[in-house]
């Protein structure tokens, strides 16, 4: 039997060697001569003065997408009540609730980003939000594993292709459907 050592040399590396980045480029900056909202950069020149919050932090847009989050939820607990399931039997709720996610994904992506005016909350709101915790990957992956456990690995591994197969192709449906509507292009 091995010993296994507990004990580490704080003087001996441990890990691959990381460089510290480029001298300044994580480096406080001082104030701008022109004021405190303002600071200098490397070259003298003054630049506004960034914020602490990372710049993708959008609390109105993370309420958008928690507001859609909480209407996906239930609209998707609403439809594994309507389909019944049988025990050890092919999971028809979870899959008809990713495959409708990914039509209605496919064709609403296609509307905001093509036909629409661009627009702060419909697309987080909705594809995000909603969709998002309408449709789950997950389950579908503890699901598989499970029929595979109880040996049914046949129906379990044509349960995941159909799955990920049919849902790309109505994605893409979705699209082509999308496009097919009149009115044209806004983009």
């Amino acid at each position: 039997m091995e010993a296994i050592e507990t004990h580490r040399d704080p003087d001996k590396p441990t890990g691959p060697r990381i460089d510290p980045p480029p001298l300044g480029s994580f480096a406080p900056q001082a104030p701008a001569p022109d004021g405190p909202d303002t600071v200098a950069g490397a070259s003298g020149e003054a630049h506004p003065r960034r914020s602490r919050l990372p710049e993708r932090f959008q609390p109105d847009v993370i309420f958008a997408i928690a507001l859609g989050g909480a209407l996906g939820a239930p609209a998707r607990y609403e439809v594994a009540q309507w389909i019944k399931v049988a025990p050890d039997g092919f999971p028809w709720a979870t899959f008809w609730t990713n495959l409708s996610g990914a039509f209605v994904l496919g064709f609403f992506l296609t509307l905001v980003i093509e036909r629409l005016p661009p627009t702060r909350y419909l697309r987080p709101f909705f594809a995000i939000g909603f969709l998002g915790s309408y449709t789950t990957f997950s389950t579908l992956a503890v699901e598989t594993v499970l029929l595979i456990k109880d040996g049914h690995v046949a129906l379990g591994v044509g349960y995941t292709l159909a799955s990920v197969g049919v849902g790309l192709a109505l994605a893409y449906l979705g699209i082509v459907l999308a496009r097919l509507l009149p009115g044209g292009e806004y983009r």
